[in-house]
């Protein structure tokens, strides 16, 4: 499999700490907003799935390395792969890149689970979901 994406940001002030480098848990919130961009890519809404489809996505398990930091004002590359898909689970190998000059920041393999929305149980990932996957380029 090799769905990727690509989502480009900059570090802001209030993503750094007091040493002025990008607070550790930050790059847990860009990995979250580059696998919600991917999902707005392939036409579902974080919200839409759990109305519509009656399921979240919720984060299972992950590991995170930390290699280099980065500053306030960098632009990052959030570089996101689904790696591996399950019935009711996905596997997104993701990276952060500094853009100029391009260097590998931190890396990051995510287990996502599919959940019932009310029950918060495993389900099987829905059909339409996984159409969109397989048949979509992004």
């Amino acid at each position: 499999m090799n769905q990727e994406f690509t989502w480009q940001l900059r570090i802001y002030y209030e993503d750094t700490d007091a040493s002025g480098l990008v607070y550790h848990g930050r790059y847990v919130n860009f990995f979250e907003r580059a696998r919600t961009e991917w999902l707005r890519a392939l036409g579902f809404e974080q919200d839409i799935l759990a109305t519509k489809f009656g399921i979240l996505f919720v984060v299972h398990s992950m590991k995170l390395d930390y290699l280099k930091p980065a500053r306030f004002n960098d632009q990052i590359l959030v570089h996101s792969q689904l790696s591996k898909i399950r019935k009711v689970s996905m596997l997104f190998a993701q990276h952060i890149y500094k853009t100029s000059p391009n260097i590998l920041l931190c890396k990051a393999a995510i287990q996502i689970a599919c959940i019932d929305s009310t029950k918060l149980s495993p389900v099987s990932i829905p059909t339409d979901i996984l159409q969109k996957i397989w048949s979509q380029k992004i």
